[in-house]
């Protein structure tokens, strides 16, 4: 999988594998950066599951979930995964509160975005609270479509897309 790693202009973008595994129950167990996630924060053994089933995402679909890098520092996860509503192929993006605000999330969820797309992969989906602003910006801000809104837990769930470009002949 070292062939999948990402690299922007700040950033690499590395296949989740077992040696990230105390940096992703780290980011994980933070409210601030999972609090929001579908399903909320996780335990070590929920952390562990997520891996496995991560790793086995990848070599099932050549695309997956990235743990974030800059420099040599951990600052949190994005990519794809099956979302579990059905909804489809989903971006996720989870970084530490103490790195927001820098565009980072924009840099590394474009990027694997682009990736995904690029491996063959026709639509990927997002979903955010309708009070999200900073996500919201951030879908936007990588081409991704806002398409519909469903209820979720007494909260508005907004639905964006981006769908690979089809040549016209």
């Amino acid at each position: 999988m070292l062939g999948h790693e990402l690299r922007t202009a700040r950033l690499v973008l590395r296949p989740v594998n077992w040696r990230d595994m105390e940096d992703m129950a780290r980011l994980k167990s933070n409210i601030g950066a999972f609090g929001a996630m579908l399903g909320g924060v996780r335990t070590r053994d929920q952390a562990e599951r997520d891996m496995a089933e991560d790793i086995a995402f990848w070599a099932r679909r050549g695309v997956g979930i990235f743990s974030v890098f800059e420099k040599d520092a951990f600052v949190g996860m994005t990519g794809v995964h099956d979302r579990p509503d059905g909804r489809g192929l989903g971006l996720r993006i989870a970084l530490f509160p103490q790195v927001s605000g820098r565009g980072i999330a924009r840099e590394a969820a474009g990027r694997a975005l682009s990736f995904t797309l690029d491996a063959g992969e026709e639509r990927v989906v997002a979903v955010t609270r309708e009070d999200n602003i900073a996500s919201r910006i951030v879908l936007g801000s990588i081409g991704m479509s806002l398409v519909g809104q469903f209820p979720r837990d007494g909260q508005i769930m907004l639905l964006y897309e981006k769908r690979q470009k089809v040549l016209q002949w």
